[in-house]
């Protein structure tokens, strides 16, 4: 008998949550293969088993376990169960003659199904609440059925069109209350936030940029790019190259302060905020300064992947030097990112809206979006943060010069 113990998953971190056995009590597991999932405050990961055997689970799904316990142990000499086959290798099994009766007659009854206005062929509703959802064109989703095997009756209807807006299956005046216990990830998100509100001077300056020739470039390249690389042209490649040029530029908005001294960094580790199911979590793109347009788009796919699935890995989210997060993509048209400490700025993309703006001189309809830098003005002071913002805009205003930071014609005339 040996046992499986919660292992170490960083040096700040000292108890883990128990999310979910993969294998279940009195289960035959062979070597290596994953029996738990574990949720730390940072990432979530997997427990293997060190030895086949017959597993003994110790702890409950929602329990909290320090590191070093005991999670659960296993029986080195339990046998191993044999495969089951089927009778007779695939050969029918032979029937015995007077097994076999003749079908007895039944008494079919017909129900009348309606087809629902929301194309909904399964619904099932009584005549008279077929022609009343017919009629008011009703969403059957909207309706709570109490007939026998789930059928919508004209008290059900009626009881929708007395109530519009009412959830299905919500109790009218209801105050339910309802407790769920905080996640590790979700508890180290709400101290991370307040840490960096009360620890840094933080400050947000906005910008909009005409994002036509993006837009254009997308159009004019997107199938073209997925044939060749296998992966779509989206945004976050423009904006992850524009952010590290501006950086470059501007090395302050790529530093931290740590203690009494400053860290720049010469290389741009992008961080990118993902919503994932158990709450936020911000996975790095490291030497995104070196990666091409395609090759930040895998990274972005691969690590929004991971994220969803909950198999990020602790290294996965350290160490960045500055964090793209996109709101726009929820329908937020301007917000204030908050700092992902120890870095000391943050971007913050939001909806692409069309808008009346003036050119030349003259008023013209533009895809416009609006843009946020948070900044820790600690050691960024607001000529500095403007400026990067300002080139983030260029850049991409221009996205040919994204190719090497600079403008085609003045580069060739070395100005």
């Amino acid at each position: 008998m040996i046992d499986i113990k919660v292992p170490a998953v960083g040096e700040s971190i000292s108890e883990v949550t128990l999310v979910k056995w993969l294998k279940q009590d009195g289960d035959y597991v062979d070597r290596d293969e994953v029996i738990a999932e574990l949720e730390s405050e940072k990432a979530t990961f997997e427990v293997n088993a060190e030895k086949a055997g017959s597993l003994k689970t110790l702890g409950k799904e929602g329990d909290t376990l320090k590191i070093g316990d005991v999670l659960a142990s296993i029986d080195e000499s339990a046998v191993k169960p044999a495969a089951k086959t089927p009778a007779g290798n695939g050969t029918p099994a032979p029937v015995k003659q007077d097994a076999v009766k003749a079908p007895e007659k039944k008494t079919v009854v017909v129900e009348f199904v309606k087809e629902t206005p929301a194309g909904s062929s399964d619904v099932k509703a009584t005549p008279v609440a077929a022609a009343i959802i017919s009629d008011k064109k009703m969403d059957t989703g909207t309706i709570v059925p109490s007939g026998a095997n789930g059928k919508i009756v004209k008290h059900d209807v009626l009881e929708a069109l007395s109530n519009p807006g009412r959830l299905p299956g919500k109790t009218l005046f209801g105050r339910e209350l309802r407790k769920e216990k905080m996640s590790n990830l979700r508890k180290t998100v709400s101290r991370r936030l307040v840490e960096a509100k009360n620890t840094t001077a933080m400050l947000t300056t906005f910008n909009e940029v005409d994002m036509s020739q993006v837009m254009a470039l997308r159009t004019k390249y997107k199938d073209k790019f997925k044939e060749k690389h296998g992966v779509n042209l989206g945004f976050m490649s423009f904006f992850t190259k524009a952010c590290c040029y501006a950086l470059q530029e501007w090395p302050a908005v790529n530093a931290y302060i740590d203690g009494e001294e400053i860290i720049y960094h010469d290389y741009c580790d992008i961080s990118i905020a993902v919503s994932a199911p158990k709450g936020l979590v911000v996975p790095v793109i490291r030497n995104a300064e070196s990666l091409s347009m395609a090759e930040i788009e895998k990274k972005v796919v691969e690590l929004a992947g991971r994220a969803r699935d909950n198999k990020l890995s602790m290294e996965e989210m350290q160490g960045g030097t500055f964090t793209i997060t996109n709101g726009g993509v929820f329908g937020s048209l301007m917000s204030t990112p908050i700092i992902n400490i120890p870095q000391s700025a943050i971007l913050g993309m939001h909806k692409i809206e069309e808008r009346a703006v003036v050119v030349n001189g003259q008023i013209v309809v533009r895809p416009m979006m609006y843009l946020a830098v948070s900044y820790d003005h600690r050691i960024i002071d607001g000529r500095e943060s403007v400026s990067f913002l300002v080139r983030v805009k260029e850049l991409l205003e221009n996205p040919d010069q994204l190719l090497f930071g600079k403008d085609p014609v003045k580069a060739l005339l070395e100005l």
